[in-house]
This record gives C-alpha cells, sequence and structure tokens, in this order.
C-alpha cells in the first residue's frame, strides 16, 4: 500500500520562489511506486493549496494564476487521521480531498524553515521529515546557533549581536564593538538565509549602511570578523540522533567576489541564459569533492557530525564551513536544515540517489514519531477535581 506523502513549499519568506524550485526537484525524485506524492503549496499570505497545477513548474511563472487553478485548503486532524479539506465546497463537492501519512517541509527561511510549519505538524501529530520544532529553530537563528557551537568547543569567528533598535542610541558602543574585530567585517540578519540581507563591510560608513539593509528583514543583526583568504566549504549530514553520516565536501566558487550572492547561488552567477532554468542550489558553481587534503577533508566532516548532534538536527541538513588555507583553520559558518535543493548533489556524488535520499527522509521521519510514540507527554490527575474559583483552596493549585 502506497504511503500519502505531502510535500509543503513557497511560505512567506524571500526564499519563497528557491523553495518552489527544490520542492520540485524533490517531488520529481520520488519514487511514485511507493508514493502518492502530494503537493501542498503555501502562498505568501500563509494559505495553503492543492491542485494538479501545483505538479507543473510552469504553473508558478504566474503565482497568482496559479493559486486560482488549485482548492485552498485546510488540514485537520480527524479520528487520528490527518485530512486535507477545501475551505469552500459547495453542497455537492468533496468534504476531504484525501490524507496524509507523512510530511516533508521543503520551505527554506523565515515561516518554514525556522519551527512554524513544524510546530503545525506537531499539533496535528502527524510524522514528518526533517529537523523537529526545537532543531528548526535553533537552525534558523544564527544568535542561538553561535552560542550552541562555542559552549560545545567547535571553532567559530569572533563576533557579537545587537538588537537593531540600539543601533539609534548606542551608535559608538557598537562601532567601538566593530573596531575591535577589525575590518572588514560580515554583517547578517539574526534568521534569513540565501545571502538576503547579508554584507561585507570595510570601513564605519559602509558598516552603517549595511546595518540599515540588514535590519529591514530581522530585528537582530550579528556582526562577525572576515575570515581572509577563505574558502569555503559546505557538508551535508543525513541522519539523526541515533545515525548520521557526512557527504563529501564541495568548495563553493565566488568567482573572485567577498561574498557568494543570491544570484551567485540559485542562477549560476547570475549570468544564466534566460532560457535556461534554475536548478536552485544545485546551479551554484562548485567543485565536488572539495580539492582538500585527507586531513583537512576528516576534521571538516567530524565537526559537520558534532554540528548536526549539538543543534539537535536531524534529516538532511548541510553545514557551511570556513577555511583559511594559511592558518589552516576552520571555523564553523552555519546549519542550513533545509538546504537548497535538498544538497542531493552532494549525496549523489556520496553514492546516494536523490530517490534513495527522498526514501531515507522518509523512514526518518516514521522512526521518529515511532520513538515518540513511547514517549510520556502528560499524566492524569485530579486537579481540577479540586479546584474552587475564587477560593483560596484552589489559588494555591495554580502555576506561579
Amino acid at each position: 500500500m502506497k504511503l500519502n506523502v505531502a510535500v509543503f513549499f513557497g511560505g512567506e519568506s524571500v526564499e519563497h520562489e528557491v523553495s518552489i524550485i527544490s520542492a520540485h526537484q524533490a517531488m520529481d525524485a520520488m519514487n511514485t511506486e511507493k508514493y502518492n506524492v502530494i503537493p501542498v503549496y503555501v502562498a505568501k499570505d500563509r494559505r495553503m493549496y492543492y491542485g494538479d497545477a501545483l505538479r507543473d513548474m510552469n504553473s508558478f511563472r504566474d503565482l497568482d494564476a496559479c493559486r486560482n487553478q488549485c482548492t485552498q485548503i485546510s488540514i485537520s486532524s480527524i479520528d487520528g487521521k490527518t485530512v486535507i479539506q477545501p475551505v469552500k465546497s459547495g453542497i455537492f463537492g468533496k468534504k476531504d480531498l484525501g490524507t496524509i501519512d507523512v510530511c516533508i517541509p521543503v520551505m527554506h527561511g523565515t515561516n518554514g524553515e525556522d519551527g512554524t510549519i513544524q510546530g503545525f505538524f506537531e499539533m496535528l501529530k502527524v510524522p514528518y521529515a526533517g529537523c523537529d520544532l526545537y532543531g528548526a529553530s535553533i537552525g534558523q537563528d544564527k544568535i542561538l546557533q553561535k552560542h550552541i557551537l562555542n559552549d560545545s568547543g567547535l571553532p567559530i569567528t569572533r563576533w557579537f549581536w545587537v538588537n537593531s533598535c540600539d543601533m539609534d542610541e548606542h551608535q559608538k558602543e557598537i562601532l567601538d564593538k566593530v573596531h575591535k574585530l577589525i575590518y572588514p567585517v560580515i554583517l547578517k540578519p539574526a534568521r534569513t538565509g540565501s545571502s538576503v540581507g547579508i554584507a561585507i563591510a570595510h570601513n564605519d560608513e559602509e558598516y552603517l549602511q549595511c546595518f540599515e539593509d540588514a535590519r529591514q528583514y530581522d530585528p537582530r543583526v550579528i556582526t562577525e570578523k572576515v575570515v581572509k583568504p577563505m574558502r569555503e566549504i559546505n557538508c551535508s549530514v543525513l541522519g539523526d540522533e541515533t545515525d548520521a553520516r557526512a557527504s563529501i565536501l564541495e568548495e563553493v566558487c565566488h568567482g573572485g567576489s567577498e561574498l557568494l550572492s543570491y544570484q551567485d547561488k540559485y542562477q549560476g552567477g547570475g549570468k544564466a541564459a534566460k532560457s535556461q532554468a534554475s536548478k536552485g542550489m544545485a546551479s551554484t558553481s562548485r567543485i565536488v569533492p572539495a580539492p582538500l587534503d585527507d586531513l583537512v577533508t576528516k576534521q571538516i566532516q567530524n565537526y559537520a557530525l558534532e554540528t548536526f548532534k549539538v543543534l539537535v538536527a536531524s534529516g538532511v541538513c548541510r553545514i557551511d564551513f570556513m577555511y583559511d588555507p594559511e592558518t589552516k583553520r576552520v571555523y564553523v559558518n552555519e546549519i542550513n536544515t533545509i538546504p537548497g535543493s535538498l544538497a542531493f548533489y552532494l549525496w549523489a556524488d556520496s553514492g546516494i540517489k536523490f530517490s534513495e535520499l527522498m526514501d531515507r527522509l522518509i523512514q526518518l521521519a516514521l522512526d521518529r514519531e515511532r520513538r515518540r510514540s513511547r514517549m510520556t507527554f502528560s499524566y492524569d490527575t485530579n486537579l481540577l477535581a479540586s479546584y474552587s474559583e475564587g477560593g483560596s483552596k484552589g489559588s494555591k493549585g495554580m502555576k506561579r
């Protein structure tokens, strides 16, 4: 019997379009003899849609027209089943559109990768692939990440963070911190991805301009010391807390620029011909495997596995590193808990086909749900039986 697997994509995020590409790559790779693949599109207003038009990438050239071809839906837990229901149905229309056995979120960035959609799945009590609510939220928040990585003894660059509102009253103190790092520095919104809002500053004037841009995307802004010279090395990890393995490494090519831009990542440096469809993160210029000696390669893979573990990650993730070829030092940059294109290209070169990768993600989701079914999340009490509204006896039982 086939599993009904719903792939969620889109979302209210600056990475909305990238999510659509990644999700279609994932759906195309899934074995239709094993799974009924159900695309669920989350529009930029957070409404969910279902329909055959979602299976065709060409439908998304006009997002409004695409939604008009589909049915707006809600998803509910009814009698122990996760049911897809139309928001509006006629007298003779279907009351439900099927059920979901497993969910796969392929939603990058805010309101998806950050624990939002995972919390929705938790409320439905439906198995879902990837990080759980906690791993997803930590993975999206670069500030939480850095504190955990530092406390776990993993190497990171020197950094600090500020609430953007503090810049208005404490500009001098913040710039003093920047001067201690020594220019150039890189600024990042705390909870975005795909290089959006990220920039390098070489002096105070540039720093203040970059800060204003970064604060548009998140109220908290990170400042880090730039590693120079620097090679960007990425490693994917697949698994969960019981077992995980690291992929081969890739080196991302910047083409002489200091920072890899959104266009570099998803449009081959912005030079792709208009007739050439984007391949998501697979479009990025890269060298696979990364030309590193065995010692450094093993060190990065071990750091990737440790990062995956301490950040309570699961599913398929990509951990990004910075390598200084002069000092031979490796720094953990960040984790991507739902990486672009699900990092399938790293696993293909590691001997795992994309279809096998999707099989593994679904199995990991089912295994986690089985483990959770054996855990205790609540217990029976007689607290309400002895509760007296407004009475002193009842007030003693209130949580303080």
